[in-house]
């Protein structure tokens, strides 16, 4: 069907089997902190890479989710393979994943696309991309049969990435009215990509400590500045805006890894984050 979009990387970057994917993440999950006193974020940020790598920093930010009740997840991610101006949204019909099909919140889809002419159908952009697709074996175990939005940013440019999180306060406003329940928003980020342990974290402490205070406007001047310090600054930039814009007032960095920390190489490693926003 034309409106489902087929898995890309499993059976490469996670398992393709609904048995072991979800003994994968649920492990994950076994060992990442759960603050019980901490409400159900608005917000979280985590890393895209393979399950094994970037697992158990994303782990962090869902375990947040545990028990919490959304009406809706909105995914936003990077496009790795296609340039284009704008976001790219995938409107309707549903996701397939090992765990099952995850549905499209096509109403809150819709809403968004009215909200800006910078939202827009681009199927070709979420072929391949994998930065929305490894966000989905967490939302399908923890939050079954709540629909998704997903988004892909093209060039992140600053006028794109704060129109997108403009456009995403607006819509969810008037979503959450029609809908009961909050919309949990999910900013899919890798950080620093190939340098050395030491370089990555100097690099990364500066997106680190942005996301803390909750500062879209500091971070986007500080991927301006480096944009090696992530792959996914433009989607976290949207999400930090909206999320402060639909109520939020807190933020909190959950922990910070590296790939080396999983490989034992720590010559030329990818930062991760996992944060949340309340």
């Amino acid at each position: 069907m034309r409106d489902v979009r087929p898995p890309a990387v499993a059976g490469s970057w996670y398992p393709a089997t609904r048995a072991r994917l979800s003994e994968a993440v649920d492990a994950h999950l076994a060992s990442a902190a759960l603050d019980e006193a901490d409400a159900c974020p608005r917000a979280i940020i985590a890393p895209h890479a393979g399950l094994m790598y970037s697992g158990p920093v994303a782990a962090c930010a869902y375990a947040l989710v545990h028990r919490c009740r959304y009406a809706a997840v909105v995914l936003v991610g990077p496009s790795h393979f296609v340039g284009f101006q704008g976001v790219s949204i995938w409107p309707r019909g549903a996701w397939d994943t090992p765990l099952g099909a995850v549905k499209v919140a096509d109403s809150l889809a819709g809403a968004l696309v009215a909200e800006s002419r910078n939202i827009f159908e681009h199927p070709a952009a979420h072929g391949r991309e994998h930065s929305l697709e490894m966000q989905l074996p967490f939302v399908a175990r923890l939050l079954p049969g709540v629909p998704i939005v997903p988004l892909v940013m093209g060039y992140q440019q600053r006028d794109t990435a704060m129109v997108l999180g403009d456009a995403l306060a607006r819509a969810i406003t008037s979503y959450r009215t029609r809908n009961p329940g909050d919309v949990l928003l999910v900013a899919s980020s890798d950080l620093s990509h190939y340098e050395d342990a030491a370089t990555a974290s100097r690099l990364d402490a500066s997106v680190v400590r942005y996301v803390g205070a909750l500062d879209a406007d500091g971070l986007m001047d500080a991927l301006e500045r480096e944009p090696r310090h992530a792959c996914g600054g433009g989607p976290m930039v949207s999400v930090l805006r909206a999320a402060a814009q639909l109520g939020g007032t807190r933020a909190r960095v959950l922990r910070y890894a590296d790939s080396g920390d999983v490989s034992g190489d720590k010559s030329s490693v990818v930062g991760y984050m996992a944060a949340a926003i309340w």
